[in-house]
């Protein structure tokens, strides 16, 4: 058999190798299994989790106000992460999808308005990443969060708001796309499609979209080389003609990427703005 040859593209997070003359079988279970490629979804998530680096928090040192969280995924799968408790008179909660190259421990110090505002955070590293059991891969991550918000908006009462990243606003417009009732959205940085990657059209950001999004903000960056503008394009343009608010900034780069602190700080007032209902 000659050598495969492998040659990887970057649009957004999303890294996609195209392998020539490889045939090789996934052996994970039928959540696991891979839906993109065979080979090249698990590649493409292994480099990911490497990116994103170890955890170095630890249960017993958490920072304060801030608890560990586990989820039991109906395939046995343990989801490991975080939960900022609301400060007083509970509201809800706000279930946060990171980027596919960051763990959820690296936003923690960004939260604290929302438990201040009588909001409970919820935040998990995807599975395979960090403390989180099983393998990386696009389907299994999608359910988990369906069964994750299910769980939260049974347990939580108050509203239910949704906080997407990069690949978090594929897995969150997923979950909606699938009928789960919310009360806002965030999507900040998300590719418009997958399926030009391999990956099924029902995974699609734009195949999600609810019919009404008026409770949906929708960001993208002129200096995002993550997710380059034209790539988020489709996805706000059909977003605005649902009635969402969508915010198109020459100066944001990728969410937690901005290069100057008042841009970061411009962008997160917004996104707490539509989240908290709140003036800008």
């Amino acid at each position: 058999m000659p050598n495969p040859v492998l040659r990887v593209f970057r649009t957004g997070q999303l890294l996609v190798a195209v392998c020539v003359g490889l045939g090789m079988t996934a052996q994970a279970s039928e959540r696991e299994e891979a839906v993109c490629h065979t080979v090249l979804e698990p590649f493409a998530f292994w480099l990911w989790s490497r990116s994103a680096g170890t955890p170095h928090l630890q249960d017993a040192r958490l920072p304060p106000g801030v608890e560990a969280s586990e989820h039991r995924a109906s395939d046995g799968r343990m989801l490991r992460g975080y939960r900022l408790p609301a400060k007083g008179a509970r509201k809800g909660f706000l279930l946060i999808a990171q980027g596919n190259a960051t763990l959820a421990e690296r936003l923690l110090d960004y939260l604290g308005a929302y438990p201040a505002a009588g909001y409970s955070v919820y935040l998990y590293d995807y599975r395979g990443y960090a403390r989180s059991e099983g393998r990386r891969r696009l389907k299994a991550i999608v359910e988990d969060y369906r069964e994750l918000y299910a769980a939260l908006a049974n347990a939580e009462p108050g509203e239910r708001l949704l906080y997407g990243m990069s690949f978090g606003g594929i897995v969150l417009l997923n979950v909606i796309g699938a009928g789960a009732p919310f009360d806002r959205v965030v999507i900040d940085s998300t590719p418009s499609r997958i399926s030009s990657f391999g990956c099924p059209e029902r995974y699609d950001p734009v195949a999600n979209l609810p019919t009404g999004a008026s409770r949906l903000l929708l960001i993208n960056g002129a200096r995002d080389r993550v997710v380059p503008a034209e790539d988020s394009a489709e996805l706000l343009d059909a977003a605005a003609a649902r009635g969402a608010r969508t915010v198109r900034a020459a100066e944001f780069d990728h969410p937690f990427m901005d290069r100057e602190l008042r841009v970061h700080d411009e962008r997160q007032a917004l996104i707490r703005a539509l989240l908290l209902k709140r003036a800008p």
